[in-house]
């Protein structure tokens, strides 16, 4: 039998079984598993709430897929958390590329939704959302490059590089999916990461300067529907009878006010069994549990969205690797600020822009996107010191 690699399991005549094994009793012995049973637990209340969200219509499909998602995912939490996320990172110039024509796909074979162009459809079972699946690329490459920066990580030209990354993705989110939700977590994230990174603070104001400059600009590109979106949350009078702009909004709160702090009962919701609340399957999954479980309902989601992000933060400030905890603080804000746009858009303290609540809506590609990034963090907390004998696969990029 083949000498194994101290820090692979890959030798030159390919993956020897028993390297596999080994690798598999490490994960078992040092992955995250507490990280994994929060997230399968998540999805799996998600499962159920999609179930009676979408009872209404008789169709077991959406059920079907989650469950495969939720499958997949792990499995790929199981990957991710064995393969050295350093030798990915490395390829951050392929990883980018990779990630534009992806995003580009969407110009030819784009499937519209809900004003969004924003899956892809193959003619397969489901469809497929390039931007959700590229964020936790985006993570690693800005991870990656404030790492090989990390001594000159607030000069211009540092700064400069970083931004030209996230307009990039920005640019090609908005001109080929029109998904101005997605663009939103982008921004977020990069934000979070060049703040926890240590990006001198003077570049957030000279930001924030260049936004308030550029806003009657950016105002004036908005289309009247975007404007009324934004307008709607200070003035009701634009949409008094909420059938308009107000609609989905009002909707929204008015589940969660018939839900109360025990709800309706599981497949007892009043709109949602009618499937009257607008994407009560999707978008809206946190109102439809709203009505259906009431307070605690939705109070167990945000614990559970909670537990997960605290985790990512808390294996990202154990890290000694400044690569890997910035990929850690990333994917925690990854999660914090779209649950924050989701959450705020039920509320009605947000525009409603289209975006998902992680681990719980509908959609394959968020599910296995979530797990594959939860794998990540996994291998980052059960990563070894560069003398340890434990083994890793190395793919050869």
């Amino acid at each position: 039998m083949p000498e194994l690699h101290r820090r692979g399991a890959f030798t030159e005549g390919g993956v020897p079984v028993q390297s596999i094994f080994r690798a598999i009793g490490e994960f078992i012995k040092k992955a995250d598993m507490l990280l994994l049973s929060l997230c399968i637990t998540a999805t799996v209340y998600g499962i159920v709430i999609i179930s009676s969200a979408t009872n209404y219509a008789g169709n077991s499909r959406y059920v079907l897929i989650q469950l495969v998602a939720l499958l997949l995912g792990i499995a790929l939490y199981v990957l991710f958390t064995l393969i050295d996320v350093d030798i990915i990172a490395e390829r951050r110039e392929l990883l980018l590329l990779f990630s534009v024509l992806f995003i580009a796909m969407l110009r030819f074979f784009g499937v519209e939704r809900g004003g969004n162009k924003s899956w892809l459809d193959f003619g397969l079972p489901v469809m497929i959302q390039p931007a959700e699946i590229c964020k936790v690329i985006f993570i690693i490459i800005l991870a990656k490059t404030m790492s090989v920066k990390q001594n000159k990580l607030s000069s211009p030209v540092t700064v400069a590089e970083l931004a030209g990354i996230t307009v990039l993705f920005a640019a090609v989110i908005r001109f080929f999916s029109w998904d101005d939700g997605m663009m939103l977590n982008y921004l977020l994230i990069f934000a979070i990461m060049a703040f926890t990174g240590g990006i001198n603070l003077i570049w957030f104001v000279a930001a924030g300067g260049v936004v308030l400059t550029a806003f009657p600009f950016i105002w004036s590109r908005l289309g009247n529907y975007q404007q009324d979106r934004i307008k709607v949350l200070f003035d009701e009078s634009i949409d008094p009878y909420a059938k308009g702009v107000r609609y989905q909004m009002n909707r929204s709160i008015r589940a969660l006010q018939n839900g109360g702090v025990t709800g309706q009962g599981l497949y007892n919701g009043t709109m949602v069994q009618s499937g009257s609340l607008p994407a009560q399957h999707t978008d809206n999954i946190f109102c439809a549990c709203g009505e259906e479980l009431g307070m605690i309902g939705c109070l167990l989601i945000l614990a559970l969205l909670a537990g997960i992000i605290i985790r990512c933060v808390y294996v990202g400030i154990k890290s000694e690797n400044y690569m890997n905890r910035l990929i850690c603080i990333g994917i925690a804000g990854m999660l914090a600020s779209q649950i924050g746009i989701n959450v705020g858009m039920c509320l009605g303290v947000f525009p409603v822009v289209g975006l998902t609540l992680p681990f719980f809506s509908y959609g394959g590609s968020s599910i296995v996107t979530m797990f594959a990034a939860m794998g990540f963090v996994s291998g980052i907390r059960m990563r070894p010191a560069p003398d340890s004998n434990a083994h890793y696969i190395r793919p050869k990029l």
